[in-house]
């Protein structure tokens, strides 16, 4: 596994994670794909960065390689929050962090492109789960976030 010591993660974070992940897991490919076009959105230029649209011809909504790809990011992305606090430390296989940040060093991705996903993520979580959504609940799902941002950058070099 991948780690990274970084801030604690308290319980109460944890249990504004789960609770609002639980609601929002069942519709993790819809959310998965709303939280990349948000993405789009704010920075068109990011879809440079994926190979799969540069040359597509069909919307940003109808691209097949899109939908699995947000889809898988985005629940990763959840959990890993939502496991954060009981392991203490990122827990992402690590040929799968490794492979996550050699990619992410390839294409460029810089501190400005994760903070736009940060922006996204927290934008996407807040219109999933309007009536749960809080200054508490916005800091947690950014505090996960930051972790897990910190384990790929910990990783972004070239693949050896």
């Amino acid at each position: 596994m991948g780690t990274l010591e970084t801030k604690v993660f308290t319980e109460e974070q944890e249990a504004l994670v789960v609770k609002s992940w639980a609601v929002m897991k069942k519709n993790s490919a819809e959310l998965g794909l709303k939280f990349f076009l948000k993405i789009f959105e704010i920075a068109p230029s990011a879809q440079k960065l994926f190979s799969f649209l540069k040359d597509s011809k069909v919307p940003l909504e109808q691209n097949t390689k899109l939908k699995p790809h947000a889809m898988s990011v985005f629940l990763m992305t959840c959990e890993s929050a939502v496991q954060l606090r009981k392991a203490g430390k990122v827990t992402i296989r690590e040929s799968s962090l490794k492979k996550i940040g050699a990619t992410h060093f390839r294409y460029g991705v810089v501190d400005e492109h994760f903070e736009v996903t940060k922006f996204a993520l927290l934008e996407t979580i807040k219109e999933a789960v309007p009536e749960m959504w809080s200054p508490a609940m916005k800091n947690a799902w950014g505090e996960a976030y930051d972790q897990l941002v910190g384990a790929i950058k910990s990783e972004m070099k070239p693949s050896s």
